[in-house]
């Protein structure tokens, strides 16, 4: 039987997201934006969606007069990715019949 997806992770920007933020302590927004190819308003959004799951932290500050967003993955985001990945493997991995 198949493990259900999380749908939140199941949206290739966020997942992209998570990615990054699995990797790094923490990560800018315009390195993200960078690495995703996303545009400011759509990883926005989708920044948002993650941090009111409580997956990500987002911090809001200044670095030289200019706006600064850094996000950081959760525990809570660190075991929903690794849950999603270990029911994706379950599809990956699922074998064939063997053959008659």
């Amino acid at each position: 039987m198949f493990k259900e997806l999380d749908p939140l992770l199941h949206n290739q920007l966020r997942l992209s997201i998570m990615s990054i933020l699995i990797s790094v302590e923490s990560a800018e927004f315009t390195f993200i934006l960078e690495k995703t190819g996303a545009t400011g308003g759509n990883l926005s959004v989708q920044i948002n969606k993650l941090k009111e799951a409580g997956y990500i932290q987002v911090k809001k500050s200044f670095r030289n007069n200019y706006p600064l967003t850094t996000c950081s993955i959760t525990l809570e985001g660190i075991e929903a990715f690794e849950t999603y990945v270990d029911a994706l493997k379950g599809y990956i991995e699922m074998k064939k019949p063997p053959e008659k």
